[in-house]
């Protein structure tokens, strides 16, 4: 069968050339320039960019960025594998308890930022009935705060990746297994011998998926901590939404956003790299 010719791809290639490339080129561009988002920007060459290395309030946003970041996964990855591994079983009742585990993946981030925030609420929350175990007020703390964002966002970002695990555990040839137990292998032996390996490609791709979405997260932030407490919990997308819609300084947010983006593609690329993804030739998991 031949290959479809270049001409298939065009719409792939206008539609990420419009809606991708050419707005990462504009805030490019808005970085070098002084705009309050009314008046034409004003070309101010590298000033905000010299700016943007000096400020303390930034590197705090990237540090603040980076535990999120490595908490998310740290939470979410091992917790995913095992329920998307569980649940392309076949237990009884395996896809009632599936259904119901897979609910907060259809609400909305707003609203789980909104409905946490009122059960850690301090005064009438869940603090106020279980303090052994919450704290007095755990929104008060950075360590209490960071450990909020990072309960609160896999508790909604884990069945999408456990989904993900789910269907490419369901790909694994049942015939490996046979053999294994043939061999005398139990599960504990056939889940880090066989299934492990062969989700090494989905494990790629959730990865990155939890690394861009940990980079870009925003409304979590600004719902259930706004930042706080003080700029405790303050990340880079939240600076940069605090700088434009809060200062109208929409030159320097741009510098900001152009950083996020740069940091995002790299973390990307370097995963890609380390994993050997970008090498694999073939379409199963794992080869």
């Amino acid at each position: 069968m031949e290959r479809p010719g270049v001409a298939w791809a065009v719409p792939g290639l206008l539609f990420f050339l419009v809606f991708a490339v050419a707005p990462m080129v504009g805030v490019l561009y808005l970085s070098f320039t002084h705009w309050d988002g009314l008046n034409t920007p004003q070309f101010t060459g590298a000033e905000n960019w010299s700016r943007f290395f000096g400020d303390s309030q930034v590197w705090q946003a990237t540090a603040v960025t980076g535990v999120l970041l490595v908490g998310n996964i740290l939470v979410q990855a091992p917790v995913s594998i095992l329920l998307g591994v569980w649940a392309a079983g076949h237990q009884r009742n395996r896809a009632v308890l599936s259904a119901v585990f897979f609910l907060p993946l259809l609400l909305s981030t707003a609203a789980t930022a909104i409905m946490w925030r009122q059960l850690l609420d301090p005064n009438f929350g869940l603090p106020s009935k279980v303090q052994w175990l919450f704290g007095a007020n755990p929104l008060g703390t950075q360590q209490g705060a960071i450990a909020c964002l990072v309960l609160v966002t896999s508790w909604q970002f884990v069945p999408f990746h456990s989904l993900l695990y789910q269907g490419a555990a369901r790909a694994i040839p049942q015939t490996l297994y046979q053999a294994a137990s043939i061999d005398g292998a139990g599960r504990r032996l056939q889940f880090f011998h066989i299934t492990l390996p062969q989700l090494r490609n989905t494990m790629i791709t959730s990865t990155i998926f939890m690394v861009v979405g940990g980079l870009t997260a925003f409304d979590i932030v600004l719902l259930l901590t706004n930042g706080g407490p003080g700029t405790d919990t303050s990340i880079l997308p939240f600076s940069m939404y605090q700088t434009a819609f809060r200062t109208y300084d929409y030159g320097y947010a741009s510098a900001i956003a152009s950083f996020l983006l740069l940091i995002a593609t790299a973390a990307s690329v370097l995963l890609t790299k380390l994993s050997g993804y970008d090498k694999m030739t073939s379409t199963l998991e794992g080869l």
